[in-house]
C-alpha cells in the first residue's frame, strides 16, 4: 500500500466517524441550535468524502448550499419556536475561549507557513483548468441563469417570512367596537401606534 492510499484510507475512516458522531448528536441533543450546528459538521463530513472521490464542485455545492442554509435552519428554528429564556452565565467559559484562540492562532500559523513556502512566482505556462467546475459554471451563468435567481429570491421571501412571524406578538381575541374574525382566519399583529396622537 502507497502512503497516498493509506492517508486516502484513514482520511475516509476520520470523516466517516465524523459524520456518524455528528449525526448522533442532531438526533439525541434536546437544543435545536446545537442540533443544526451538528448538521452542519454532517455536511461538512460529507463535503470531505467527496473531495476524497475527486467531485470538487459538489463538495464545494455541498458547503456552500446545504452549510450555509445551516442558517436559515438556526433562523427558522429560533423564531419560529420563540423560546424566551433567562440569560444564565455560562459555567467553564474559559474553556471555549481559550478552544477558540487556540484554533484562531493555529490557523493564522498554517494560512502564515503556507504563504511563506509557497513560490509565488508566475510561470509562463499555464495548465489548463481541468474538472467539472468551469462547464458547470458556464451553464450557471447562462443556461441556468434565471432558475438560480428565482430560487435565491424564494429563500429571501422564506426568510423575512419567518422574521414578520416571529415579531408578532399576543393581542386578545376581542377588540371593543370591532367584531372579532375566527382564530383559524387571523393571526395576531404587533400594535401600531398612530402617527400624530399625542400621549
Amino acid at each position: 500500500m502507497q502512503i497516498a492510499e493509506g492517508v486516502q484510507l484513514v482520511t475516509f475512516g476520520i470523516l466517516s466517524l465524523l459524520m456518524l458522531g455528528a449525526a448522533l448528536g442532531v438526533v439525541l441533543f434536546a437544543n435545536i441550535v446545537y442540533s443544526a450546528f451538528l448538521l452542519g459538521g454532517v455536511f461538512i463530513s460529507i463535503a470531505g468524502i467527496y473531495i476524497l472521490l475527486n467531485a470538487d464542485f459538489v463538495s464545494a455545492a455541498q458547503i456552500l448550499v446545504y452549510v450555509g442554509a445551516v442558517n436559515v435552519l438556526i433562523l427558522f428554528a429560533i423564531m419560529l419556536v420563540n423560546k424566551r429564556e433567562d440569560f444564565t452565565p455560562m459555567k467553564n467559559g474559559w474553556v471555549r475561549q481559550g478552544a477558540t484562540a487556540l484554533v484562531c492562532v493555529g490557523i493564522f500559523a498554517l494560512l502564515s507557513t503556507v504563504s511563506l513556502i509557497t513560490p509565488w512566482k508566475l510561470s509562463t505556462l499555464t495548465a489548463p483548468m481541468t474538472g467539472s467546475i468551469v462547464p458547470i459554471a458556464k451553464h450557471f451563468f447562462t443556461d441556468f441563469l434565471l432558475p438560480f435567481e428565482l430560487a435565491s429570491v424564494l429563500l429571501l421571501m422564506a426568510m423575512v417570512g419567518a422574521i414578520i412571524l416571529a415579531r408578532r406578538d399576543f393581542l386578545p381575541n376581542t377588540v371593543s367596537g370591532v367584531t372579532s374574525t375566527p382564530d383559524s382566519l387571523t393571526l395576531p399583529e404587533r400594535p401600531r401606534e398612530l402617527a400624530g396622537v399625542d400621549k
